[in-house]
């Protein structure tokens, strides 16, 4: 039997900072910059919480980027097994070889490695995790019979959306306990108009209007939506204007459309936009 692995790949105790211009763009809010820096150094796995869209994703990109590690991410969905995570058996011309999962090849390869919406993620995979979340750090593939010891530069970091889980997709408390947690929200105004400038390259003006736009279905609690307007619909809506759409045309489209399909709800959605713009 013929493994077919890369040899593994060693890095520092610590890696510099890249400089802020060759950074994927993100606009800080708090202290969120300090803490992954902080868990990154003291190995502790991380637990982002927040809304669809807020910029959970976008952060770990970021950060992966400034401490200049490589960045593993897993979308995480009912069908996701553990062993489409950890690797398995192929059989390529005469031989059988080992081909690494995502979470195999990020230990190895000592990376950031982000689950996104990680309650969704079948049980099985989310204790095949636990022994990388604590001070054992390691993970034993067992379908090759292989233990293996994290480096000092692999990181665990998971997300989910407290207020979308439903029923058994709540994260149990045994698992919630071994991360630290950062909850995300919808940034401030001023924040998210900086981000819709930059982003779409729409004029600031436009930009205040779909941030006040957002901010008014959001509090729209009544209508039992879902999910609310994210930064992420904003700023799809800016690009569609930029690109030379009617205002309303372009709201309706990019965020009024992708949250409700009911047909009263729709109604009311648009009269909101057209008050707004």
């Amino acid at each position: 039997m013929t493994l077919d692995r890369s040899s593994v790949k060693h890095h520092p105790e610590t890696t510099p900072s890249r400089p802020v211009a060759d950074l994927p763009y993100y606009q800080p809010v708090a202290g969120e910059v300090g803490l992954f820096e902080h868990c990154a150094q003291q190995r502790l796995p991380l637990m982002l919480k927040g809304p669809t869209g807020c910029g959970k994703t976008r952060f770990v990109e970021f950060m992966a980027a400034r401490l200049q590690r490589p960045l593993i991410t897993v979308p995480c969905h009912d069908d996701t097994s553990a062993a489409d995570l950890m690797g398995r058996w192929l059989v390529k011309g005469g031989d059988t070889v080992w081909l690494d999962g995502p979470v195999t090849r990020a230990v190895r390869e000592g990376a950031i490695l982000y689950l996104d919406e990680i309650a969704e993620a079948r049980p099985d995979v989310i204790v095949a995790l636990h022994p990388l979340t604590d001070h054992r750090r390691h993970l034993f593939v067992d379908r090759c019979g292989e233990h293996l010891e994290a480096p000092p530069t692999f990181q665990l970091v998971v997300s989910f959306n407290p207020g979308y889980q439903r029923g058994w997709k709540e994260l149990k408390p045994s698992t919630r306990q071994r991360f630290v947690a950062l909850t995300f929200d919808y940034p401030s105004a001023e924040v998210e108009t900086t981000i819709l400038t930059h982003e779409a390259g729409c004029d600031a003006k436009v930009a205040a209007r779909l941030v006040k736009l957002g901010n008014k279905l959001r509090q729209l609690d009544e209508l039992g939506l879902a999910e609310k307007a994210s930064t992420r619909l904003l700023v799809d809506a800016a690009r569609l204007i930029v690109a030379g759409m009617e205002r309303r045309a372009a709201c309706m489209a990019a965020v009024v459309e992708p949250l409700t399909d009911d047909v009263e709800v729709l109604q009311a959605l648009s009269e909101v936009v057209a008050l707004a713009l």
